[in-house]
């Protein structure tokens, strides 16, 4: 169903002898490539659609795509009502908000990024700075935090009532042994524990929750950057890292081939340098879409873990992917039906949907 690790070196060498590494396939055979200027377009996950729009804002006026795109996923770490990022996001499994994020410079081919960050809401903002002011590519946890202290970051509570109650519901329902109990009453027994699907109220969505926000841009230069930041898997034990702030997993660039980037389970990228792998199929001739779409098939392919397989052998999870070439072609993919991606090509900003390995059993 999917290409393998040789098939793709196949492929690869079926182009010239070390292509992908060396370079050597011109940028004018990547697949969408086409003659004059390029148009400059942006692409984030659907919860983009505000970040899209500022970005493009920015860039129409000639700001640098980096400087765009972490200015439009600021509106979304700022943003109370999406709980998958920066203020309000859900918080660990203690009831502590940790932040990650990454940014990378098509131009420089440079990147900055923190993961575990505490009190700080706009861990995109301090990721560049990591790459503007530091001989570090990523910092964590406390050493994260002292680095945005000493640059004038201010400190904040990011634990909003809403994500509180979302985790108190989480806690008070993971077990009918423990001490932990939901709102009851004197009848009440053997409560406490995960409520039937029918039944959970507004929260029950959060269970192992994970949400993120990617951005990706090609500038009025040409030149290409990307954004990926996320308050992680939702009740996470503290201390885990996702692929968001990994280069190469949750994020990549290359401003002579394009930049993708990811939402959805983290580890699944980690074990997969997915994102790397999206722009390595661009480089190897395939468009943003089906770039996308190859890596998703390897996804499946190396998900050999019942616990997450479904019945049918397919995973349980989801994972999506988003991307630009060079020449400004735009494109993504995920595992199941019903993805979107949010797109700005100058006009305005729309969601489009994006291509899949499998239709959702409820259509």
């Amino acid at each position: 169903m999917s290409a393998t690790r040789r098939e793709f070196l196949r492929q690869a060498a079926a182009t010239g002898a070390g292509a992908l590494v060396t370079g050597t396939i011109p940028l004018s055979s990547i697949a969408g490539a086409a003659d004059g200027p390029v148009p400059p377009v942006v692409v984030s996950s659907a919860n983009g659609m505000s970040a899209v729009t500022r970005a493009m804002e920015m860039i129409t006026t000639g700001s640098d795509a980096l400087d765009a795109v972490i200015a439009g996923v600021n509106l979304v770490e700022d943003d109370p009502n999406d709980m998958s990022v920066g203020y309000g996001g859900l918080p660990n499994e203690e009831g502590v908000v940790e932040l990650d994020a990454a940014v990378m410079h098509g131009p420089t081919h440079q990147a900055g990024a923190v993961a575990s960050l505490r009190n700080i809401k706009n861990p995109s903002q301090v990721a560049r700075v990591v790459m503007d002011r530091s001989d570090h590519v990523l910092l964590v946890g406390e050493g994260a935090l002292r680095f945005a202290r000493a640059h004038g970051f201010k400190e904040q509570d990011l634990l909003t009532d809403k994500a509180r109650e979302a985790w108190l519901y989480w806690k008070e329902h993971l077990s009918n042994t423990d001490d932990w109990l939901p709102p009851h009453g004197p009848d009440d027994k053997d409560i406490g524990a995960l409520l039937p699907e029918p039944l959970r109220n507004e929260f029950g969505a959060f269970f192992r929750h994970s949400g993120t926000i990617h951005c990706s841009a090609l500038d009025l230069k040409g030149n290409l950057s990307c954004v990926t930041t996320t308050s992680g898997l939702a009740f996470k034990m503290p201390g885990r890292v996702g692929d968001s702030p990994i280069i190469g997993a949750g994020l990549y660039c290359d401003n002579a081939i394009g930049t993708a980037g990811s939402t959805g389970r983290g580890e699944a990228n980690l074990i997969n340098c997915s994102s790397r792998m999206v722009v390595e199929y661009m480089h190897a001739g395939k468009t943003p879409e089906e770039a996308c779409l190859e890596v998703v098939k390897q996804i499946v392919e190396h998900n050999r873990m019942k616990r997450l397989r479904d019945a049918q052998g397919r995973p349980t999870f989801e994972v999506s992917f988003y991307a630009i070439n060079a020449r400004g072609a735009h494109g993504g993919a995920r595992i199941y039906s019903g993805g979107k991606m949010a797109v700005h090509d100058g006009t305005a900003a729309r969601l489009e949907p994006i291509a899949y390995l499998y239709k959702k059993d409820n259509g």
